[in-house]
């Protein structure tokens, strides 16, 4: 069998928003590698007799290092034949693949790419809340919350300053220091959303002032994996205007 690698992502959180060709790409799977993100009912579309291995990929939980991933595709691919990697959200959205992509690539092994729908947008879409509307925001940011050395992202210093949307993947650890940060730039008054396990049947959503989001998180137990706008356009949400009012505005 020729070896192969095919990197695919899986999509949000729903099963039913992978793509067509990420479908595809799983019924000719002899091996699908998955991460923790990625909805298992997902593996229903590989062959009943394709190996398929949880490698977990979320903080605070058991999962291979990416060394050991890495070397797991090469393994299996040059063992079983055609690997499915499969990513939650997109691939290329802090999801590693082109760290995976390039180590097996120099391995000599045949790679393709499947993109995805990423969170960093279809999460707040599935909340009504558009990343960018004329009038509101002109553009957006995706960051992650946090670096590889567990640190707040530099962007954030930046993105503070901006009228754009900022989007923050793998935040909610800092989400107290994201928040202290706008609010000593003086827009601790914006409007800002958290959304956990977003387009799955246990999403929650909170909306509100960023002043105010720490707060609202610890007394509705929200935790990760959630996404994070922060914005006007989270104004643009349903029930935020009435959020607001349930809580007296703050001066940061």
């Amino acid at each position: 069998m020729q070896p192969k690698l095919t990197l695919v992502g899986a999509g949000p959180g729903d099963g039913e928003l992978i793509t067509l060709k990420g479908i595809r790409a799983l019924r000719q799977a002899n091996v699908v590698l998955y991460d923790d993100l990625a909805n298992d009912t997902l593996l229903e579309f590989a062959p009943e007799n394709a190996v398929k291995t949880y490698v977990g990929k979320r903080a605070g939980r058991a999962s291979l290092s990416q060394e050991e991933i890495n070397q797991l595709i090469v393994q299996m691919a040059i063992k079983h034949g055609h690997v499915v990697r499969l990513k939650g959200g997109d691939s290329f959205v802090f999801g590693r693949g082109y760290e995976e992509l390039e180590y097996v690539r120099q391995c000599g092994i045949q790679c393709e790419v499947v993109p995805g729908v990423s969170s960093s947008i279809a999460v707040p879409a599935s909340q009504g809340i558009p990343v960018t509307c004329r009038g509101v925001s002109e553009s957006f940011w995706v960051i992650t919350g946090t670096t590889r050395h567990g640190e707040l992202s530099e962007d954030l210093q930046l993105a503070v300053k901006s009228k754009a949307t900022v989007v923050v993947l793998m935040g909610m650890n800092k989400l107290a220091e994201i928040c202290a940060l706008y609010c000593q730039a003086g827009r601790g008054h914006l409007p800002m959303a958290v959304i956990q396990n977003g387009t799955r049947p246990d999403e929650q959503c909170l909306v509100g002032q960023v002043w105010k989001m720490p707060h609202l998180v610890a007394d509705q137990g929200v935790g990760a994996p959630a996404v994070i706008i922060i914005g006007e356009v989270v104004a643009l949400h349903p029930t935020y205007l009435v959020e607001c009012l349930r809580h007296i505005p703050m001066a940061c």
